[in-house]
């Protein structure tokens, strides 16, 4: 996410931690600035506000003694780009008095509108314990009720019917009824979207709108779409009262342009970020956390947060007691570490989060995921008995052979799975001796991921 923005900002900004700031390198930096964020398909008004107000208040500022010039300087254009995308994150506004409280989603065709619904539903539901409902009223894509209903079942949100034989204005009356006596607290619609904004939408959705009278007016954006994002953006807010954008696809977008434009010009805040395709990828939009992967400071709060969300706190406890304890590491052990990082999101979501550490992302780079599931799956084909006690499997020829048959590998990837879990026993027991619990993570550590 972000990459090529970032690279070329960190070009930019970098060597100037090295010299002595003055107006005229300023200048130049931030003309370099400049033409990243126009490559990165910024909006050309937003960039010339963005560049004329870091340099305005880069030349001539006091900076304490403590600080290197070059890093004050870096520290305004964070600041700057977390004024830009609106300074905090924005909650959505669902404390009305009535419920359900309805959250209404407009956007063109092709953005991934129903797929956010349930992310947005999953997300309520999980994180903010919210009974939550959904349902479609895009009668025009037949799939799109269908598709709904699947993902709803997936997520374990509840799914009221449509009918593509009724109009949008019944099924929506209909669903606010139905949502009330189920005394849902949320209630998220998916609305039709068209390839381009035209009249016959805007008067749908604009009745919609007068019937459901939302709590929020969400409008969805596909990041890749750039600087245009901010100007269809525009033309929903002509039509209906917008509360926040969400904006989707982010991670398949390496430039940024969408996120650093659209609170600029539409006036209204990102509430979320579409961060994958899975489901559960959805994620509130921190400013200052964005600011801080697109100036390669990595987003460590963001990794903390999905790790408590996603890792094994149990597992993690039981491996941290017998690592104090001086209990053998194996197999098993191995591949829940394994498996977390996989879950964690592997190496993109590392990279995506981690400050730019040089040689330490190196070796994130250096991880190959498909050796890691592929060692999982070895694992996996061993008895209860040979993960408990991997000498059987080191020291039978024949053992290794069956293990590689039933897993669909070769000999060699067994030998080098049993090199790997060695060395990481290793580690365990040096960990162990120390005492330090707190060095277990360093089990995660990427170059104990690769394969040797």
């Amino acid at each position: 996410m972000f990459s090529n923005l970032s690279e070329k900002l960190s070009n930019v900004l970098l060597p100037l931690k090295q010299r002595k700031l003055t107006e005229s390198n300023i200048k130049d930096a931030m003309r370099e600035v400049r033409t990243a964020l126009l490559d990165a398909d910024v909006a050309f008004s937003v960039v010339l506000d963005f560049v004329q107000n870091v340099q305005q208040k880069a030349i001539g500022q006091t900076v304490a003694r403590q600080t290197q010039p070059g890093d004050a300087f870096i520290k305004l254009v964070h600041e700057s780009l977390v004024e830009v995308m609106g300074g905090a994150n924005d909650r959505l506004d669902l404390d009305g008095g009535s419920h359900p409280n309805v959250v209404l989603l407009a956007g063109l065709q092709g953005v991934g509108k129903t797929t956010t619904v349930i992310k947005l539903a999953k997300l309520l539901k999980e994180r903010e314990d919210k009974q939550v409902a959904v349902v479609s009223a895009d009668v025009y894509r037949p799939a799109a009720l269908e598709q709904l209903e699947i993902l709803a079942q997936e997520a374990g949100v509840r799914c009221i019917p449509s009918n593509i034989d009724d109009n949008p204005e019944k099924i929506v009356t209909s669903a606010l009824s139905d949502s009330q006596k189920q005394f849902d607290e949320v209630l998220i619609v998916d609305t039709a979207g068209r390839l381009t904004v035209d009249d016959t939408m805007m008067a749908e959705i604009t009745k919609l709108h007068k019937v459901l009278q939302p709590r929020e007016t969400l409008f969805v954006v596909d990041a890749m779409t750039g600087q245009d994002a901010a100007a269809t953006a525009k033309a929903f807010q002509e039509a209906l009262p917008l509360s926040g954008v969400i904006l989707a696809k982010a991670d398949a977008d390496t430039r940024g342009g969408a996120a650093l434009s659209v609170r600029s010009v539409l006036g209204k805040p990102i509430k979320f970020i579409g961060t994958g395709e899975g489901i559960d990828s959805l994620e509130p939009f921190h400013p200052d956390r964005i600011a801080s992967r697109i100036l390669g400071m990595g987003d460590v709060l963001s990794y903390i947060e999905e790790a408590e969300r996603k890792l094994d706190h149990k597992k993690a406890q039981r491996l941290g007691k017998k690592i104090v304890s001086g209990r053998k590491f194996n197999l098993d052990d191995m591949r829940d570490q394994l498996s977390q990082f996989v879950e964690m999101g592997g190496r993109k979501s590392m990279l995506d989060m981690l400050p730019n550490l040089g040689s330490m992302n190196a070796k994130v780079k250096d991880i190959d995921e498909a050796e890691i599931q592929k060692q999982c799956v070895i694992i996996d084909s061993m008895t209860t008995r040979e993960r408990l006690f991997p000498n059987l499997v080191s020291n039978s020829p024949s053992r290794k052979k069956r293990i590689a048959t039933g897993s669909g590998t070769r000999v060699q990837d067994v030998n080098l799975t049993l090199r790997k879990f060695q060395q990481l026993e290793k580690q365990m027991k040096r960990m162990g001796r120390k005492k330090h619990l707190s060095r277990a993570m360093a089990a995660m550590n990427p170059e104990n991921l690769k394969m040797n």
